[in-house]
This record gives structure tokens, sequence and C-alpha cells, in this order.
């Protein structure tokens, strides 16, 4: 079955309102069973929430081998804040999963098949 990447991405820029804890509780307690459904249908592969930004490192080619860097890979206001990987039968089925996850945390989703690899004979 094809997989898909469902991609939060955050703006650290952005103004705005604080949650409240009883805001915040209600959100996680959607996020909580949108994941159990995902579980319970076969749709869950993985996912997971990161780290801001500046908690990351980036490892580039450089002269003479590479360079570790810290900070993220790109200076930018949106970052990947956390991800899904999961396995549904077409497009329109990923769709439906990432409606289900931006009215969880109201924010955009970007849907992203896997491109899928050659089979090999061994």
């Amino acid at each position: 079955m094809p997989q898909y990447l469902l991609s939060v991405h955050s703006n650290e820029c952005a103004t705005q309102k604080p949650m409240s804890g009883e805001d915040m509780q209600a959100m996680m307690a959607k996020i909580f069973g949108l994941e159990a459904d995902m579980k319970s249908s076969g749709t869950w592969v993985f996912g997971g929430k990161l780290h801001a930004p500046d908690t990351a490192t980036v490892v580039r080619p450089g002269e003479g081998g590479t360079l570790t860097t810290d900070g993220p890979f790109a200076e930018s206001k949106e970052h990947l804040g956390g991800f899904y990987i999961i396995e549904a039968p077409d497009l329109d089925a990923a769709l439906k999963w990432a409606d289900r996850v931006v009215d969880c945390i109201g924010a955009a989703i970007e849907v992203r098949p896997f491109a899928q690899q050659p089979q090999t004979s061994a």
C-alpha cells in the first residue's frame, strides 16, 4: 500500500494567542483520538513531534570532509514541526487523514507520497 508523509509546518514568527491549559488538553485529546483511529485502522506507520529548529545540527559536505554546524539547514520563518507517516490506498484517503490532522491542530499539513522503490531480485 502507498505511504504518505503528512508534515506539519510551524511558523515561530507568527503571533498566536497562547493556549490555555484547558485548550491544550482539549487539543491533545483530539490528537490522541486521531492517532488511536490511525492505529486501529492500520493507517499508522510512524509519527513524531520535533524539537525547535535551534536544536538542529546540520552536516554538510566540505573541503577535506564534512562540516557540522548548529542550527537549522535554511533560514526561514517556517519549519517542520512534526509529521505522520501513514499507509493509505490512495491520495484521496491520505487527504482525509490530513483533514483530520488539520482539524486537531489548526495548522497547514503538506501531504506527500513516498516514491516507490523498484523491486530488486536477490
